[in-house]
């Protein structure tokens, strides 16, 4: 894999082309293309991912700058501003979505011996959504506000891994709950949501599907109890009870029994109700898989901080799609690149090591393990120490 190749290229070596090739056949993606491909714009970008840059400008200064060494990257078009501003616009951005799934399952594959913090055989997934806010005079279309602009970004995270199995990028006044129906449902799988997501007659609709859903339960639900279990108080659980709901809507929504768990955060005090269809697993372990819920929120914030998409480069819907598509797509080659080279660095530490390493030539295992130079280390046993401990 190495050979003297830059890293940037070794890095792209655990792509699967092939199928980046089908994805744009599938959308026409080169359709009159001249001199610039898909490949081209998807490397720019993906370079744009890494190494953190601005906007267009930013990175066709920094890529011209290396010019010498883009062939060896893998890009053959001539790199500039208004030619990645015309491939943001006009390539579909579905190319680059298609794609994103393709490595999906290879990377839901690597990390499905994860622990999950939960002993647990069945595939846990994570349902929610985050808004990333846009300026609306730059962004007209993505009215969220009167004077505010933005886009939801859903995600079903399987939390072996935190990887993003389904995304969905919809306009910011798109209520929440109606993805629900995007979803197919996987049987014996748990689906675990936040209180927003309380929709009786969707929620059934993943019972009738043999999933299992953990969601937190709102105040002021009408219900009867039918049956009560004993609960160990010490673990924080305060009921583990069956229910049938009461409402004249809800009781037609949601004709089957429930399960409600009460449990106290030991840590902060806070109280919980949770509604589940599970009736198999400990009230306690219900309780730890909504805990687990917490890495969807974190995966939020992740992407946030370490990727671009708060800051696009291009302002219409195709170029934020085809950005944050890219983003994800980065997201989880990292996550593939960590698990087949058994790398003990968290992905942001290889990012970073990333960012400031991809036209060197070094091996990438030795990169990104941070493998100290035998020869150095052996020159700094003779070195006196600077200071006494």
């Amino acid at each position: 894999m190495h050979s003297g190749r830059l890293i940037f290229a070794q890095l792209m070596d655990f792509l699967p082309l092939a199928e980046f090739r089908r994805c744009v056949a599938r959308y026409q993606g080169e359709y009159k293309v001249r001199g610039f491909s898909c490949l081209d714009q998807f490397l720019c970008l993906a370079f744009a991912q890494l190494t953190y840059r601005e906007s267009l400008r930013d990175i066709e200064t920094c890529l011209r700058a290396m010019q010498p060494k883009l062939y060896h990257m893998g890009i053959r078009g001539r790199v500039a501003r208004s030619t990645l501003a015309d491939a943001n616009e006009t390539r579909d951005w579905r190319i680059y979505a298609d794609f994103a799934q393709t490595l999906i399952p290879r990377a839901r594959t690597l990390y499905g011996a994860e622990p999950l913090g939960v002993e647990l055989a069945e595939t846990v997934y994570a349902f929610d959504a985050t808004t990333i806010d846009l300026c609306l005079a730059l962004f007209p279309w993505a009215r969220f506000r009167r004077r505010k602009g933005a886009i939801k970004l859903h995600t079903l995270l399987d939390l072996r891994g935190a990887i993003p199995t389904v995304v969905a990028i919809t306009a910011g006044t798109a209520a929440e709950v109606t993805l629900l129906d995007a979803l197919l449902f996987e049987p014996g799988a748990f689906y675990v949501f936040d209180r927003g997501y309380t929709d009786f007659g969707r929620l059934f609709r993943l019972t009738e599907a043999l999933a299992f859903f953990v969601i937190r339960g709102k105040r002021g639900l009408d219900y009867a109890r039918r049956a009560s279990r004993p609960v160990d108080k010490t673990t924080g659980l305060r009921s583990d009870q069956t229910i049938v709901l009461c409402g004249p809507k809800t009781a037609t929504l949601y004709p089957s029994p429930l399960r409600r768990i009460t449990y106290v955060d030991g840590e902060t005090g806070h109280r919980f109700v949770f509604l589940t269809n599970n009736f198999a697993l400990p009230a306690l372990q219900i309780a730890q898989l909504y805990k687990c819920r917490w890495q969807v929120e974190l995966f939020f914030k992740w992407i946030k901080q370490h990727l671009r998409i708060k800051a696009f480069y291009g302002t219409s819907v195709n170029a934020v799609k085809t950005q944050v598509w890219i983003a994800i797509t980065v997201y989880v080659l990292v996550a593939i690149v960590k698990k087949r080279l058994r790398l003990p660095q968290s992905l942001y530490t290889i990012l970073q090591v990333l960012s400031v390493t991809l036209f060197e030539k070094t091996p990438i295992y030795q990169a990104l393990a941070q493998l100290p130079d035998p020869a150095v280390e052996g020159d700094m046993c003779n070195q006196l120490a600077l200071f006494d401990r």
